[in-house]
Order: C-alpha cells, then sequence, then structure tokens
C-alpha cells in the first residue's frame, strides 16, 4: 500500500525537529585497536557489478571501521579481493547469473550476526531469490543494517519488514527508488521531499537519507538538510561510497540518525574536494575515496 494512500499514515505529527549541528567522532584512545572502531560486514555485487562492492568495502575502510569483511558471489570474488588488500572478503553460492543464491542465506545470516553493522544491497542484481535472501536477513539479524540499492529494489512490495526490525536500519534511497517504495512517482518524491521521507520514517521506523540535491535525512522526528555535493557526484557508484561510509561510523558507535547526518555531510564534502582539484564533469565514484580523508579534515 502506497503511503499516500488516505489513512496510512499519520497526517497530524508534529513537525519534525530541524537539526542544523553536525555531530562529530570522539578521539581514538592511545591503546585502540582493530576491534575498538566495528567490524563492518558489507554484502554486495554479483556478475558485472562487483565494483559495487569493492567501493562499498573501500568507503567502509577510509571511513574509520577496524574490520570490514566484504561478501560477494564466488564468481567476482577474485575480482573484489585483488582490488583492495585491507579489506577481509568471502565468497557464498551464486546463481546462474552470478548472483547470490536463495541459498546464501544461512551462511551469511552467521557471518552478519558476527559483525557490529552491515552494509546490505549495493550490486546484488534483482531476482525472486534475492527478494527472498534480502527479506530474511532483515527479519533474522538482529545488527544494524545499512540497506541500499538493489537491497532497497528487493523489499519495494514488503516494506513492512522494515518496522518489524528490531536493531536499527538505514535505508539510502535515490528518488526512483523511493518512490518504488511508497508506490508513487520520482516527480512526487521531488515535489514533496521532507513531508514523504518523514513521514515514511516514522511509520516505519528507520532511519531515511533521501539523496539527491540538499539529500534530507531524518527518522521521523527530526530532519536534516544536507548542504554538500554537487552534480558531479551524479555518477554511478557514488551510492554505494555511501553506503560503507555510513556504516563505518555506526561501527564507530554513532548513534544511526548521527551517522546518517555525518555519512552524508562527509560524502558530499568529499565530492565538492573531488570538483575542485578535478573537475565537476570529470568526477567518478571511486575519487570519492581519495577525498574522504581530507573531508574528515576539514568538516
Amino acid at each position: 500500500m502506497s503511503i499516500l494512500e488516505e489513512g496510512h499514515m499519520q497526517s497530524t505529527s508534529p513537525a519534525p525537529e530541524t537539526i542544523t549541528k553536525l555531530p562529530v567522532l570522539m578521539p581514538r584512545p592511545a591503546d585502540s585497536n582493530k576491534g575498538s572502531f566495528g567490524k563492518v560486514l558489507v554484502i554486495a555485487g554479483s556478475r558485472g557489478m562487483s565494483g559495487a562492492a569493492i567501493l562499498a568495502g573501500s568507503s567502509a575502510l577510509r571511513g574509520g571501521a577496524g574490520l570490514v569483511r566484504v561478501a560477494v558471489p564466488s564468481g567476482i570474488l577474485p575480482i573484489v579481493a585483488s582490488a583492495n588488500p585491507c579489506y577481509l572478503t568471502a565468497g557464498f553460492s551464486e546463481d546462474d547469473h552470478g548472483r547470490f543464491a536463495e541459498g546464501a542465506e544461512t551462511e551469511l545470516g552467521a557471518l552478519a550476526r558476527a559483525n557490529d553493522v552491515v552494509a546490505l544491497g549495493p550490486g546484488l542484481g534483482q531476482s525472486e531469490g534475492l527478494t527472498k535472501l534480502v527479506s530474511a536477513l532483515l527479519d533474522k539479524v538482529e545488527v544494524p543494517v545499512v540497506l541500499d540499492a538493489d537491497g532497497l529494489n528487493a523489499i519495494q512490495h514488503c516494506t513492512s519488514l522494515l518496522k518489524r526490525r528490531k536493531a536499527p536500519t538505514i535505508i539510502t534511497p535515490h528518488p526512483g527508488e523511493f518512490a518504488r517504495l511508497i508506490g508513487s512517482t520520482v516527480a512526487e518524491v521531488q515535489a514533496r521531499r521532507q513531508d514523504l521521507a518523514v513521514r515514511f520514517a516514522a511509520e516505519l521506523g528507520v532511519v531515511l537519507v533521501l539523496k539527491g540535491n540538499g539529500s534530507i535525512v531524518t527518522d521521523g522526528r527530526k530532519v536534516y538538510h544536507n548542504s554538500t555535493g554537487n552534480p558531479g557526484m551524479a555518477t554511478g557508484g557514488t551510492g554505494d561510497v555511501l553506503t560503507g561510509l555510513i556504516a563505518a561510523l555506526i561501527g564507530q558507535k554513532l548513534e544511526p540518525f548521527a551517522a546518517a547526518q555525518l555519512g552524508t555531510h562527509l560524502h558530499g564534502l568529499a565530492g565538492d574536494l573531488a570538483r575542485d582539484d578535478l573537475h565537476e564533469v570529470c568526477l567518478i565514484a571511486s575519487d570519492l575515496l581519495n577525498y574522504l580523508a581530507p573531508a574528515f579534515r576539514n568538516f
């Protein structure tokens, strides 16, 4: 059912509090170890979309996670493993199209429960088996999940799963993905960005980052309007970088709204710094990885 349908959403909820102050990470103690800063599991990729897993995993590393493992279909494991020596990898059974097989659910669930946060969705592809796999992971894994891209596409007809989750869920749709989630159109989403985002987040108990010009971060009670970012970031893979970054910040013990807020700001700032040094037209997603460190230093 669309959230636009009369009676499905509460229309008399109080206006959300506008947040302008950015959260900060606590200084790192001198005796820290990699376990101090979160274990992030990235579940991503499929044949032809290995880059999504690489970008999300690499972003989680650049975002400060202590330990990152990237879980992918076995056919792309060599590509993903060779792209970055700093994360761990794990290969899982795949279907005939190089996507995660539905039967991978049990092993993926066990691995997810051994981590502090899961980034789920970039480059998974779409299939009935993936819908079942993503739904099962959301239903059974009680750690925070950052859900993006094909992870969102997998649940577009069963969003009630989000409301049932006991652990925090952060979703990061672009307007097209959000339109599918609410049974609407991109034009309607763009015309009512804050209203629809706040209502959806409040109804389903999620933190929502509605990407685009002036990305909106909301948990239904608070709302943050992001001011960083530029049109050069309208290129494939930049959303995967955001997914990994937010997961890393949650792993470092920022609460979900704060992690989404800071991650969105830093992601856009990295894009702005890359644009200034390179050119808006020439910017690609992997450039953001190189500019995350200056973004952390300058925000």
